[in-house]
Formats: structure tokens, C-alpha cells, sequence
């Protein structure tokens, strides 16, 4: 059975939904759009400089001041500063990548200071969490060791029912579903909570 996921202000919802999808798309741009952007505001800053030499009043030994193929040499200035930026940028991105490999520490702080990958629990990471910590829980009788095991998973999993992130998601289940039942890793209590904490930034609706 194929359950729809609806909010009761859906106009609303769409509409939001909408303009971030289009903010999304832009933001999927602007690495190349920025990159473009540099390069061309690197190069008009650096063309005043040598502009004078591919004037036709230059008579030093470096001047430019003809044609190629019909295109006057003052095109082909400006597009060799900004082909010179762009090898500059892919140099800098080359070593980045393959010499100093600068990427393999990025992404390990970027990890660290992740808590929902050190020691928190996102809502779908704790019913997983919970599930098998309950199956091993119930394996292993007789192992106390195992049972002691299980039963710290089943606390960790309790402790971050108390999160916020907890709250939003039993609010919105309760919206998708009905009534979220009260699972046995955590409380009444708990799930109480989950529902009277009210958010800022206008999530419940």
C-alpha cells in the first residue's frame, strides 16, 4: 500500500518546496558560474596593464597588435589572461587533489564535527539502532555480557529520544500516519514531550 506524504497547508508546502528546489539549482551553479565570474573579473583587472601591447602604438619587442585569422590580437589578450587564471585554478585543484591530498583531511573533520556521525542519532538511525539491539537482546539469553550490550544500545537510543530531532519526527508522523505508537525503548513521557516541544522557524504546522 503506497502511502502519500501530505501536510495540511499544502499549497504552502508545494510552494516552499518549490522556490527551494529552484535556490537548490542555483546553488548547484554557482561553483561554475563563480568560477567563471573569477576568472573574467581577474582578467579586466589584469588587461589595463598590458592592454598597451596590443595597441597599434606599440613598438616594443612584445607587442600584439596584429590579427590571427582575422580576430584582432586584443581578443586573443584577453582570452589568454583568461585561460592562464583557469590553468592557475586547475594547477591549485590538481594539487589540492593529487599531491597534497588535502580532501582526505577535509572530509575526515568534516566528519568529526559531525556529531550525527560520532555519537548522535538521526530518527531512522535509532528505530534501526533499536530493532537490533532488541533482536540481539533477545538471541542472546543467557549471555550477560550480550544482554548488557544490548541493553546500552537500547539507552543510547532512549537518551536521543529526548532530541529535538526525535520531536520533529513524531510530530510529523502523527501528521502522516495517526498517532505514533510509543515504542519500548523509551516512555510515555518521552513521547509526550516529543509532541508539546514547539519549534521557531514555523516547521509545526
Amino acid at each position: 500500500m503506497a502511502i502519500t506524504m501530505t501536510n495540511e497547508s499544502g499549497s504552502t508546502s508545494f510552494f516552499r518546496k518549490w522556490l527551494m528546489r529552484q535556490y537548490w539549482r542555483m546553488q548547484q551553479s554557482q561553483a561554475v558560474v563563480g568560477l567563471l565570474l573569477w576568472g573574467t573579473t581577474i582578467t579586466l583587472l589584469v588587461w589595463p596593464y598590458v592592454r598597451w601591447r596590443f595597441e597599434s602604438s606599440c613598438s616594443d619587442t612584445l607587442c600584439f597588435n596584429d590579427t590571427l585569422l582575422g580576430v584582432p590580437a586584443t581578443y586573443l589578450g584577453l582570452l589568454t589572461i583568461f585561460m592562464t587564471v583557469m590553468l592557475g585554478v586547475l594547477t591549485v585543484g590538481y594539487l589540492y587533489d593529487q599531491v597534497f591530498s588535502l580532501w582526505t583531511e577535509y572530509s575526515s573533520v568534516a566528519m568529526e564535527r559531525n556529531p550525527y556521525v560520532t555519537y548522535a542519532l538521526t530518527p531512522n538511525w535509532m528505530m534501526i539502532t533499536a530493532l537490533q539491539a532488541e533482536l540481539l537482546r533477545r538471541q542472546s539469553e543467557g549471555d550477560e555480557a550480550m544482554q548488557a550490550q544490548a541493553d546500552w544500545f537500547l539507552a543510547w537510543c532512549k537518551q536521543y529520544a529526548d532530541g529535538e530531532m526525535f520531536a520533529r519526527a513524531v510530530q510529523q508522523w502523527d501528521i502522516d500516519f495517526g498517532p505514533t505508537p510509543t515504542f519500548w525503548f523509551t516512555d510515555d513521557d518521552a513521547m509526550s514531550r516529543a509532541r508539546a516541544l514547539e519549534f521557531d522557524d514555523g516547521s509545526k504546522e
